[in-house]
């Protein structure tokens, strides 16, 4: 079994073959390691593109700027408008697909306007076991994923960004607005924004890892395991954020934070 960083090796070797890259960023962790792992291999050749949109929480595009800028990375920004598609705000369980449709023809674009050979992603080993729709977006845009390729695992990817020194190593996972909305509650602008301010608040007030999952007036507030006691020492003050921010019932998920919650129905699905 390989160990993290001859992974890494891996990935860099595999990037010097690209010749050029325009690399999908967002701030996280895997898309960052990607991108400065590009920019190490192939400098003036490569760079990496920011789509902003009312999906991706502004905090997150502060945040994700703040990185590129401090590991020198060469940003492009973009605006995306998935709420604009009708089959995007219906949030069928492809709702995926369609926005990373219009992201990759976007990249693509770009890539082709600025003489950059491929566009590159960051999902890795563990996304590919997932409910992940716009996995196949990227299969048919010609889109690679070199973490992926090489096997590197999201444990992998922390590793690696903590022994480089990266400034976001242990940054929380994060996912698109739209993953807080059940499969069938058609999305809002109004939606949107009042899950992006309760998440705001609830951070500010020192929660890290956690999710509000928007169920009509009721907002269901999964927390990491090993932050619910102290979530639970100020459900007051939490419960009075999330009322504040629209929501006219609040409940603390008994199973806590977990990736993709959402799909859970999915799988019981016979």
């Amino acid at each position: 079994m390989f160990e993290p960083m001859q992974k890494y090796e891996a990935l860099l070797a595999r990037l010097a073959g690209l010749e050029s890259a325009l690399v999908a960023y967002s701030g996280g962790i895997d898309s960052t390691l990607l991108a400065f792992a590009a920019h190490a291999v192939l400098g003036d050749d490569c760079a990496a593109v920011l789509a902003v949109s009312d999906t991706y929480p502004s905090s997150e595009v502060e945040a994700a700027r703040a990185t590129a800028a401090e590991l020198g990375l060469r940003l492009i920004e973009v605006e995306t408008y998935e709420l604009s598609d009708p089959r995007f705000r219906a949030n069928t369980p492809d709702r995926c697909y369609y926005c990373k449709t219009e992201l990759f023809d976007l990249l693509k674009a770009v890539a082709g306007s600025r003489a950059l050979a491929v566009v590159a992603d960051g999902t890795n080993a563990d996304d590919d076991s997932e409910h992940r729709p716009g996995r196949q977006a990227a299969l048919e845009a010609g889109v690679v994923s070199p973490l992926l390729e090489v096997g590197m695992t999201k444990a992998d990817i922390r590793e690696i960004s903590r022994d480089l020194g990266l400034p976001n190593w242990d940054k929380p996972a994060m996912a698109c607005l739209a993953s807080r909305f059940p499969y069938g509650e058609a999305m809002t602008d109004e939606g949107i924004a009042r899950v992006a301010r309760a998440e705001d608040d609830l951070r500010a007030l020192g929660l890290r890892q956690f999710r509000v999952r928007s169920h009509g007036d009721t907002a269901r507030l999964e927390v990491d395991p090993g932050e619910m006691d102290a979530a639970w020492s100020m459900r007051e003050l939490l419960a009075q954020s999330l009322r504040d921010a629209g929501f006219s019932f609040v409940a603390q998920d008994l199973e806590g934070y977990r990736a993709g919650s959402m799909d859970e129905p999915l799988e019981e699905t016979p």
